[in-house]
């Protein structure tokens, strides 16, 4: 097959029309061209008056060979990848050694669920819930204010994706397509089919939750185990090698360990650093989620065809370099979404976004964030968990002011940007559940951090008209945007100082959101196969 690039079609343009388009561009009859079949469409917006749908495709063409000659040189056309996946290796029969996996979100469960397909029968812990029950949990904070800090939006099967846009891109390199196999396995487990060919693919939580499960019960049918309410207590090491994790008091021998655990687990961390295992403190971001109504986001980005089917609820992504050396950036950004309560540890609130796959809520959100480094935390660098006191010390200012039941603090962009508290809202309502309280954000969080969000805000207005708009709301506070640290490792995926141990995802520092995640569980799974059965990639 031949993969064809950049052919611009009319939004509306009838069902028929790629036909011919690729007919043109290739310059040949119509009986030469064989089959063809959509590879990614996505919009060019440059011109709101005229906005066009832009095609790859992939074509069954009667002389290929001819074409690809006629075409040598040109970017937009040549021979379609292999983008099939294969196993690196297969578990031999008899095989006794189990691999473990620490956490069961998008890293744990593609490295489980590929460890289970070459037939290694892998041991997964997950220290949450499943996820229906885990789903009961989360919604016990946001309606009851009631928090379960082995079971919410951090902990617990699926992962603290499950709760969230279920973005399923990223810009990662995958040379390997990787990421075709990733959305393969989500369609198998339940996922519409369009997200193997639109471009940037979302889910949204509530088909998440269904596909997690039958992902899970694949696992269970090729040989693994998943036990929840499983949190490994301690990481047993002799002379630089894994030998086995202790969980509920029980030990499980095993000298392959997949740590996956997600950006929140902070006890985990200290528990990995006081086994002398390395970890080093990394930089992340912080900041406030911002509210606009969705039809203005609509409008400033698609002009008169705002809310147009093909559409959908438009994104952004904007970016500032402050005068104080920060930059602010729009991060996890949920169209047509809600403004989430996120904490895992009591007496603090954090803040998420989340969308669902309709994404036709009233409003868009995103976090509005500015990057921090380690030289900004008390304590480093002679704590590399600094990181982690730094975020508590914010979360729980947010509590403070939020009202002490888990209300998040709250003010109106106007007055923020004018330096008054917000006693009241405005036309904008704030979705973060249980509530907010209208407050003054400049305590909550380091002084640097403010005056480059105020800087920020009527900066970004000029690429987003009205993005200064005075009654968007901001909720504070925004901390888990990455894991503060970094538990690094070679190129054979296993920790520098602790063989045997395989550190990956968003918890380990190596990941940033569903698919980067997914895509490192199955590398390390790779990894981890190899070095079971002695064999070198």
């Amino acid at each position: 097959m031949i993969r064809l690039h950049e052919i611009k079609l009319p939004i509306d343009h009838p069902e028929d029309a790629l036909r011919p388009a690729i007919l043109a561009r290739l310059g040949i009859p119509s009986d030469e061209l064989l089959d063809f079949q959509v590879f990614k469409r996505s919009p060019d917006a440059r011109k709101k008056s005229a906005i066009l749908l832009s095609y790859s495709v992939d074509v069954t063409l009667a002389d290929e060979a001819g074409v690809l000659k006629r075409f040598e040189g040109k970017s937009h056309i040549g021979p379609t990848p292999d983008m099939a996946y294969r196993f690196v290796t297969r578990a031999p029969e008899g095989l006794q050694e189990r691999p473990v996996i620490i956490g069961f979100g998008p890293c744990g469960i593609l490295a489980a669920l590929v460890l289970a397909q070459m037939g290694f029968r892998p041991i997964v812990l997950e220290r949450g819930k499943a996820v229906r029950e885990r789903t009961q949990d989360t919604w016990g904070l946001w309606r009851k204010q009631k928090l379960n800090p082995e079971s919410n939006v951090q902990f617990g099967e699926g992962g603290a994706g499950t709760f969230s846009d279920g973005k399923l891109y990223s810009q990662i390199k995958d040379p390997r397509y990787l990421t075709r196999k990733v959305l393969e396995e989500f369609v198998k487990a339940g996922a519409p089919e369009e997200i193997l060919w639109i471009n940037r693919p979302h889910i949204g939580t509530f088909r998440l939750v269904g596909m997690v499960e039958r992902m899970r019960a694949e696992i269970i049918e090729l040989g693994g185990e998943i036990r929840f309410e499983s949190r490994v207590e301690d990481i047993h090491l002799e002379q630089g090698q894994v030998t086995g994790v202790t969980v509920n008091g029980e030990f499980i021998a095993s000298r392959h360990v997949v740590l996956a655990v997600g950006h929140s687990a902070r006890d985990t961390f200290r528990m990995v650093h006081e086994r002398g295992i390395y970890v080093e403190a990394k930089p992340f971001a912080v900041g406030f989620r911002i509210e606009h109504p969705q039809s203005l986001i609509d409008e400033c980005r698609y002009g008169p065809f705002a809310g147009h089917p093909i559409l959908g609820a438009a994104d952004y992504k904007l970016v500032h370099h402050a005068a104080n050396g920060r930059a602010v950036y729009s991060f996890c950004m949920c169209p047509g979404g809600t403004v989430v309560a996120a904490t895992s540890e009591e007496g603090r609130v954090v803040t998420n976004g989340m969308s669902q796959y309709s994404r036709n809520e009233r409003n868009a959100n995103a976090g509005l964030v500015v990057n921090i480094n380690p030289e900004d935390f008390p304590g480093y660098p002679e704590n590399p968990l600094a990181g982690i006191d730094f975020q508590r010390h914010w979360e729980s200012r947010a509590f403070e002011l939020g009202g002490r039941n888990y209300f998040a603090p709250a003010q109106r962009v106007g007055d923020f940007l004018a330096r008054r508290p917000s006693t009241g809202l405005g036309s904008v309502q704030p979705s973060y559940k249980p509530g907010v309280t209208p407050t003054d954000l400049s305590s909550a969080l380091p002084d640097y951090v403010i005056e480059a969000m105020r800087e920020a805000i009527p900066a970004m207005a000029r690429q987003i008209r009205g993005y200064d708009l005075p009654d968007a709301v901001l909720t504070g506070v925004e901390t888990r945007t990455s894991s503060p640290i970094r538990i690094r490792r070679g190129a054979d995926y296993q920790s520098v100082n602790t063989r045997g141990l395989y550190p990956g995802g968003e918890g380990a520092g190596y990941a940033g959101g569903i698919m980067s995640a997914a895509v490192d569980g199955i590398e390390i799974a790779e990894a981890l196969a190899l070095d079971m059965l002695g064999e070198q990639a």
